[in-house]
């Protein structure tokens, strides 16, 4: 009966030994950049891990006064570029940890 114990502290033990490495890998990639841009890079947006927009740059070719929603499709697209990067790194981690887990 006691044996089972043993077996259970050392798991609780793996657990949090898992949850600082996540903790710190988490740290990093918050303080990464990601950068996304729009087809033909005419906007580049950088964010950083916490999802915090930290730059944008915008070719001067894509500010069309007589076409403002071109522009507006092209930062949507450098923003979700991005973000997904962002969404991609976290799931990665993720799995990295909880590949050994039950389901």
């Amino acid at each position: 009966m006691m044996r089972g114990m043993g077996n259970m502290n050392n798991m609780m033990k793996q657990m949090k030994k898992m949850e600082k490495q996540l903790a710190e890998e988490q740290k990093v990639m918050e303080a990464k950049d990601f950068t996304g841009a729009s087809p033909d890079d005419m906007v580049k947006v950088t964010f950083t891990g916490k999802r915090v927009m930290t730059d944008m740059t915008i070719d001067p070719k894509a500010i069309d006064p007589d076409d403002p929603d071109m522009l507006s499709d092209l930062v949507l697209a450098a923003v979700n570029d991005a973000l997904g990067q962002i969404d991609d790194e976290g799931k990665q981690t993720l799995n990295k940890y909880s590949n050994g887990l039950p389901k």
